[in-house]
């Protein structure tokens, strides 16, 4: 690596110092922070304000379960490499606990101060505590325990014959301190988990125009007596655990992968606690007890001034009759290009068609694979799958074409994190309906996105190829922002069956045509690409970089960019999530913009942009500048070729570099703040993109509208 690090040093600056990066872990806790401020913007809808604060919550459970827990793991195994940043494990962690504690508040002062008085305003109300119920409230409550929760709960106490039982990994509980009638004096421990199998948010009886929720958890609280009929309750409270859940797989030593991963699914449930929540005010001696019996140190303790877990609040958000403050729904559009009943396979030969999800309809990927799984002349069918949704028709339209007598392989990546569960699932079936089912390359996580469709033809075997940035997962397309592009190109087909035959076990051809792969030379590539810029800016000749990413933390690449701008190239980067690269560096950086687009689409997509001397060139593809990405994945970068579709991928960069509603700015100091409105119009690239695809759509209807008056008077039938 040092003849990288030499390589990426000019005029005595070493592009790798340390204080040249952000912690990758910093940066997410920024990231999350403007997530945050959608909630906290006033402009935003009020139930828009909700979910993005719901958002923050999940978010924060998933940093816990896996970042955090393998920092706690490095330090458990003493491991003291510092990061890129120069931080050790241990030293991430203590500057973690401050922001993360920092992130809570802010959390819970957006929910208490903001948003809880805002709802009331527009007649919800939240009823935080249960001692705040009417007489007429507390009938239905406690009716509603006895006929709905009471059968439901399954209430634990703690003695010397019941140990202190497993609390799940993010369960809701409510712990007790307990004291038998009469003769008791010592104070016993009491637990009853909050069953998720419920409604956590339970509308109370309307009374006038305000209508009114509580949290199942008061519910209980205010019952707990009935659960422990022999003892008197001193006290109760709500608390939550986070468990370690990052998976240690031994591919190498695991004889069957789907069970070894199902083993390791089992012990989510309980790993090493890693983080406990309480509410506020909650009894010391009731805490004490949690904190012993759960391992917990002060640093990883959090006193809740509201609710615990705020995903509750994606629940609110589905409440009826708020429609008014809530986005309106966006329907993804049609592909002029591959109009509903179109034969998707007549439509590729005209030219590459490139799909603009969530804009574009995710329709026509589905239909493509299901044209192919009923088509007599389709032989083969070859996909990975990294994510799905759970009834997923992609899925059914593969398990059809294997019905059909199609060569059907699928490359299901069973550790795709938190999904690994759902990928065992639909990996069987797919076996059992005749699919040849691989699982992937030892070590690597197969991340690409990529379909292959071989059909024969009269001129012979064709192939057609679908490349995304996005995965194959229907639900998502709808709301993630990602790139799709259907081609029949001689040499793309060539390369795509070298992935497959590479996936399933043969080796990979010396020369490939198109694609490039991580990890085998796309990481090389990117640094070529970069240095080219560099070199054509020292040379005095036109040089550029745009690429929009979900994040950025490779450090090669990163003192490429460094290098690249301190020779004069302007580098325009889009990057939603982490960034480690820091701007205005004198000497290094000041070339550099980075921006984050946080909006109603969470941004995805993967493009990047290269000068090349006026000649541009544009790439899409399934990796982020990552070193997981480009070292331990296998990954798929594309070029996309077709002159208006060129057109089409910077347009959509120069939008979203234009955006100044949902986008904010990298500052030297570290800091990210809104891209400044002053001057310009307002623009939101994000609105831009649905004007776009729904004018296009118009403009489709229309043209066939026009088609079909033309072609009726012909019939003999006109007015």
């Amino acid at each position: 690596m040092r003849s990288m690090e030499q390589e990426h040093s000019a005029g005595g600056i070493d592009f790798y110092n340390p204080e040249f990066y952000t912690n990758r872990e910093l940066s997410w806790i920024l990231f999350n922070h403007r997530v945050l401020n959608e909630a906290r913007d006033k402009s935003t809808l009020l139930f828009e304000r909700l979910k993005f604060l719901s958002i923050t919550a999940s978010n924060l459970d998933e940093f816990f379960m896996i970042r955090v827990a393998s920092l706690r793991d490095m330090v458990h195994a003493k491991y003291q490499k510092p990061d890129i940043a120069g931080l050790t494990p241990g030293r991430q962690l203590e500057l973690l606990s401050v922001a993360i504690h920092q992130l809570v508040e802010l959390q819970y002062s957006t929910y208490n101060r903001s948003l809880v008085p805002k709802l009331k305003q527009n007649g919800l109300q939240v009823v935080g505590r249960h001692e705040d119920l009417t007489k007429k409230e507390t009938v239905f409550v406690d009716k509603y325990f006895e006929e709905n929760v009471y059968p439901v709960l399954t209430p634990m106490a703690v003695d010397s014959s019941r140990p202190f039982p497993l609390i799940r990994n993010k369960t809701l509980n409510i712990a007790a301190l307990v004291r038998k009638k009469e003769i008791g004096e010592e104070l016993e421990f009491a637990t009853v988990q909050v069953p998720s199998v419920l409604s956590r948010v339970v509308e109370l009886p309307a009374d006038g125009k305000m209508r009114k929720v509580i949290f199942l958890e008061e519910i209980i609280e205010r019952n707990m007596h009935k659960l422990f009929l022999n003892y008197d309750i001193v006290c109760a409270y709500p608390f939550r655990i986070m468990r370690n859940a990052d998976l240690t797989i031994e591919e190498d030593e695991a004889a069957d992968l789907l069970k070894e991963i199902e083993k390791q699914l089992k012990k989510r449930q309980w790993g090493e606690a890693i983080r406990l929540e309480v509410a506020a005010h909650c009894d010391r001696r009731l805490l004490r007890i949690l904190e012993d019996e759960l391992h917990i140190e002060e640093d990883n303790l959090y006193v809740i001034d509201g609710p615990l877990d705020l995903t509750v609040l994606m629940k609110m958000y589905g409440l009826e009759g708020f429609d008014h403050l809530k986005a309106a729904k966006y329907t993804p559009q049609p592909v002029p290009q591959l109009p509903p009943g179109c034969r998707i396979f007549d439509e590729i030969r005209k030219g590459d068609i490139l799909l603009h999800h969530p804009y574009q309809t995710f329709a026509p990927v589905v239909e493509f694979i299901r044209q192919a799984a009923k088509d007599p002349e389709v032989l083969a069918i070859k996909q990975t799958l990294y994510r799905v949704s759970g009834n997923s028709p992609i899925i059914a339209a593969l398990a059809l074409a294997a019905e059909n007598g199609k060569q059907v392989s699928v490359l299901v990546e069973l550790k795709a994190r938190f999904d690994e569960e759902n990928n065992i699932v639909w990996a069987r079936m797919l076996e059992k309906a005749g699919c040849h089912v691989i699982y992937g390359l030892v070590g690597l996580k197969t991340h690409s996105k990529i379909t292959l469709v071989v059909r024969r033809e009269e001129d012979g075997i064709r192939r057609y190829v679908h490349l995304g940035t996005g995965n194959y997962n229907d639900a998502t397309a709808k709301l993630y922002t990602d790139i799709g592009l259907f081609t029949c190109s001689e040499a793309i087909g060539e390369d795509a069956t070298a992935v497959f035959n590479m996936l399933s076990g043969y080796s990979e051809p010396l020369v490939w045509n198109k694609l490039s792969l991580a990890p085998l030379w796309l990481k090389n590539r990117f640094l070529y690409l970069i240095d080219r810029e560099k070199k054509a800016a020292q040379a005095g000749r036109p040089a550029r970089i745009i690429a929009k990413m979900n994040s950025l933390c490779d450090q090669d690449v990163i003192a490429a960019l460094y290098g690249a701008a301190a020779a004069g190239v302007k580098i325009d980067l889009i990057v939603r999530g982490i960034c480690c690269l820091k701007t205005g560096i004198k000497g290094v950086s000041e070339n550099i913009t980075v921006r984050s687009i946080v909006g109603n689409f969470l941004e995805h997509g993967r493009i990047f942009y290269f000068e090349n001397d006026q000649n541009y060139e544009i790439y899409c593809g399934s990796a982020d500048w990552m070193p997981r990405n480009l070292e331990r994945r296998v990954e798929i970068l594309f070029p996309v070729d077709r002159p208006e579709l060129k057109e089409r991928l910077l347009h959509i960069l120069q939008s979203q570099l234009a955006d100044n509603i949902k986008a904010s700015v990298l500052k030297p100091d570290g800091t990210y703040t809104r891209a400044s409105k002053r001057g310009r119009q307002a623009y939101c690239s994000q609105e831009v993109f649905c004007e776009e695809a729904m004018a296009e759509a118009k403009r489709m209807y229309r043209e066939e509208e026009q088609m079909t008056r033309t072609f009726i008077p012909e019939t003999g039938h006109g007015e």
